[in-house]
């Protein structure tokens, strides 16, 4: 054990500095992925754990048979312990590959997002309104075709209209979600997995668990309108953005799609039927 201490001491200073920055990086964007999950928890759990065991094993162990048939079953265990936290972390792992991937934009899927704004944010304000819930799904570079194929196959052109009437009470699909991919609403009445338990507040529904489920397994942008509050949510990357007012809303989708500005000729929201009335 001593020896092992006498050789980190050895080391030159600018590569102990080195190393323990890329180990001080490394760490804090692992916590920076799993933060507000329970696989923060875990794996803080599990990183105390192998320190105190490897110190153990390495260090009082080491060269003589006192803990000869312990350190048989860590050296067999430690590689099947990479596998367990590659399917315990599974999500998560996705998420934060997901994330990478985000970095890279493209002019394309620029000029997509700015026909996508403009119904969107109109319907949604709308059915906020009118304290219609809705469940929307804007997908990007990740596709969940594996979802859509269980909803109601729709593929048509992206209308303010079209949604409002599939969120309306009684359509038979606006209990669940839409999702638009590109410019078209490829289905409707589609099932999105919940978020985990504890990643949201009690007080959330299951639309609100839903769209925070899916931004979390996906980079789809999932918009939500609550029926009974009528507040506007957006969750991406299995974190909310709750209660965006009405005519913040276009600007909120432009920004987080990758445009600079809301698309010019954004409309105002409609009137609902109780602002006419009155």
């Amino acid at each position: 054990m001593f020896e092992s201490i006498l050789q980190i001491l050895r080391y030159e200073p600018w590569q102990a500095l080195f190393e323990l920055a890329v180990i001080g990086l490394c760490v804090w964007l692992v916590f920076s992925f799993l933060r507000g999950t329970r696989g923060a928890n875990v794996i803080r759990g599990f990183a105390l754990l192998l320190v105190v065991t490897t110190v153990v094993i390495r260090g009082v162990g080491q060269g003589s048979d006192s803990l000869a048939r312990l350190s048989f079953i860590y050296e067999r265990l430690i590689g099947l312990l990479a596998l367990i936290l590659i399917v315990v972390f599974q999500p998560e792992l996705r998420a934060a590959l997901i994330r990478i991937g985000q970095g890279f934009d493209w002019r394309g899927r620029r000029t997509l997002a700015r026909r996508v704004v403009a119904p969107v944010a109109e319907a949604a304000a709308w059915l906020s309104k009118s304290r219609f819930g809705a469940l929307i799904a804007i997908e990007r570079r990740t596709k969940v075709g594996e979802l859509t194929e269980r909803g109601e196959e729709l593929d048509a052109r992206l209308s303010a209209r079209l949604l409002q009437s599939i969120f309306f009470p009684n359509s038979p699909l606006h209990d669940l979600g839409v999702v638009i991919r590109d410019d078209r609403i490829v289905a409707a009445g589609v099932q999105f997995p919940l978020a985990e338990q504890g990643a949201l507040d009690p007080s959330f529904g299951s639309r609100h668990r839903a769209g925070v489920g899916l931004s979390a397994e996906s980079d789809c942008l999932v918009v939500i309108v609550s029926e009974e509050q009528g507040t506007i949510s957006i969750a991406e990357g299995g974190r909310l953005e709750y209660d965006i007012p009405r005519d913040r809303l276009a600007e909120v989708l432009a920004r987080r799609l990758g445009i600079e500005e809301a698309p010019a000729g954004t409309p105002a929201p409609a009137a609902s039927s109780e602002d006419l009335a009155a």
